[in-house]
């Protein structure tokens, strides 16, 4: 099944742009709007590309990670496709995750790659422990009255918590507002909550930027910088009962390289969830192993 989202450039200059994703699938616009950030990066050192009339598009850092191939900086913002937070001292629904991602390239180690919502917990977490019939710790939720919410069937009855307390509520205003209104995308009330309606166009907002390396610094230099920041980090000083000080990103490569090998694992659910839809769409299902 081929699906070509009507994507196109609505207004830009030499180093920004907005492209209009029509309602098309996140995950090729976002691809689409990370070649434009790329592109005009090389041409003016930075490349800016907001987008709005998007959807859902994955993980942040999947478009973070492709300007690194270009010897640049990758930073991605996004509004969420459903609100799970209030704004801080408040109950209704006005923020969403709103997630942001960084990749910075390194010479002979991997690249550091920061990939955060601006809640404790992605939403996509308390579904997979819905799925997997697993309760979740306390701190990732709470329910109207203040009270830990620890069973994710229940997750409608309240709501993520920002991470940092009122600095996760503002990192996630502002992010809404760079990724969302900026773009003359959804934000606050107007966010459809793409788990309920599929029918809504959802015109979700999000950002990308592509920094050439180059024009700060002699790349190699700078990548060889960023390896002695590493390993200064990952060799410091460890507290009592520690025994590795991670990077960020470090555990996502690791996973990346055994599951390239051994595959993903999938829990039942799931299979069966992706199984119905192959199905539905008629298009061939998963392998049973």
């Amino acid at each position: 099944m081929n699906v070509r989202p009507n994507i196109h450039v609505a207004q830009q200059t030499e180093a920004m742009a907005l492209v209009d994703g029509d309602n098309g699938m996140g995950h090729l616009v976002m691809r689409f709007a990370a070649r434009v950030a790329i592109e005009k990066a090389e041409h003016a050192g930075i490349g800016w590309v907001g987008v709005q009339q998007s959807n859902h598009a994955g993980p942040a850092a999947l478009y973070a990670m492709m300007p690194l191939a270009r010897d640049m900086i990758g930073i991605y913002l996004a509004v969420g496709s459903a609100n799970h937070m209030p704004p801080w001292g408040g109950v209704e629904l006005l923020l969403s995750t709103n997630p942001i991602a960084f990749a910075i390239p390194a010479f002979e180690e991997p690249p550091i790659v920061l990939d955060i919502a601006t809640s404790v917990a992605a939403y996509g977490k308390v579904k997979t422990k819905a799925q997997r019939g697993e309760p979740m710790p306390e701190g990732w939720m709470i329910d109207a009255f203040g009270r830990p919410l620890t069973d994710p069937r229940r997750a409608e009855e309240g709501f993520l918590l920002p991470i940092g307390g009122y600095k996760g509520y503002g990192l996630a205003l502002v992010f809404g507002l760079l990724a969302g209104t900026l773009n003359g995308a959804a934000f606050g009330r107007d966010v459809i909550d793409f788990n309920k309606d599929d029918k809504t166009p959802t015109n979700t907002g999000q950002v990308i930027v592509a920094l050439d390396i180059s024009r700060f610094s002699p790349v190699e230099a700078f990548k060889r910088n960023v390896d002695e920041v590493i390993r200064q980090m990952r060799n410091s000083k460890k507290m009592h009962g520690v025994e590795h000080i991670r990077l960020p990103g470090e555990q996502s490569h690791a996973t990346w390289l055994e599951r390239s090998a051994t595959g993903v694992p999938m829990n039942d659910t799931l299979f069966k969830d992706l199984q119905c839809l192959a199905a539905d769409l008629g298009i061939e299902g998963l392998p049973s192993s």
